[in-house]
């Protein structure tokens, strides 16, 4: 058995069509068919089903195909750590980010990683919080920022900073009059019991966040306004949609005209921002060194 049969089958897996997966795999269809069949007869079983429409992985063949994956991935990160051993500093890394909460924060890390490791490629994959963890999981990313709790058990994380969660109002909001800038006093949550919330959509980790605090101070938020997009739900806020809790570094640079006021809540609130990874997944000396980029570049920006 060799490793190339393992790729193959897995493309004819993903492909369900000979002609498809020889073209991706840039190899000829006969010596596709042959590499597949000496592998059959190899194992002793009929990893695929073939008809004259598509092909379909028997029970054989679907295990195969799993175990297969698990191989090459581990092939892989061994291809990788040896590189690290013998490279030092090249390398790259798949960076999984939540789309509003990277574009405040990647600005400041990037440039920074960029200088110290100038051959060092950073790809990043934007995605909601809950599709990232899926996404790491599954090794599509090797970090991904998340902000805790995390929902998949195969993952670990380690911490970068903790971020302070303000609400946001209008500005004319009786909450932001008793409140001018010179003398802010922080709100408590249970002030906000009957107000109107404008809210990140299902699947983002900031939504359950805000979620948990209104119900650890006794109420569900009622909610007015829905979106995938925080600076749409921060412009909402600002024409007098409704109020909504936002993570302060995100607060910190609206990039809409129109901007909310903040006001701090009682007890500082915040939410754990974490680089997350597979459990028991090689970390690259170059994902070590973007981890650690992000982290001291958090604690800058915590102390601004």
């Amino acid at each position: 058995m060799e490793l190339r049969q393992l790729q193959y089958a897995l493309q004819i897996a993903a492909e369900k069509n000979f002609s498809r997966a020889a073209e991706k795999l840039h190899i000829a269809q006969p010596s596709l068919s042959q590499q597949l069949s000496k592998l059959e007869k190899e194992l002793g079983v009929l990893l695929f089903q073939r008809n004259t429409s598509s092909v379909e992985l028997t029970h054989a063949g679907a295990s195969f195909v799993s175990k297969a994956s698990d191989i090459l991935d581990a092939v892989e990160l061994l291809k990788q750590e040896m590189s690290d051993i013998s490279q030092l500093r090249k390398g790259k890394v798949v960076v999984g980010s939540m789309p509003i909460t990277g574009s405040h924060l990647l600005p400041h890390v990037l440039p920074a990683f960029r200088e110290n490791y100038p051959d060092i490629e950073i790809a990043l994959l934007e995605d909601s919080s809950m599709n990232l963890e899926k996404l790491t999981a599954s090794g599509k990313s090797d970090l991904s920022l998340l902000s805790l709790p995390l929902q998949e058990p195969s993952l670990s994380y380690i911490e970068i900073g903790e971020e302070r969660i303000d609400l946001a109002v209008p500005k004319d909001h009786p909450l932001a009059l008793r409140n001018p800038e010179s003398s802010l006093v922080p709100i408590r949550m249970e002030e906000l019991a009957d107000e109107s919330f404008v809210v990140l959509k299902k699947g983002q980790g900031f939504r359950k966040l805000t979620f948990d605090l209104c119900q650890a101070a006794g109420f569900e938020p009622k909610v007015v306004f829905e979106s995938n997009n925080m600076e749409t739900v921060q412009s909402l806020v600002a024409t007098g949609m409704g109020i909504t809790l936002v993570p302060r570094f995100i607060a910190r640079a609206p990039s809409s005209e129109f901007v909310p006021v903040y006001l701090p809540i009682e007890a500082a609130p915040s939410r754990t921002l974490v680089i997350a990874y597979r459990k028991g997944r090689y970390l690259s000396g170059a994902a070590e060194a973007f981890i650690e980029t992000f982290k001291s570049t958090i604690q800058e920006m915590s102390t601004e």
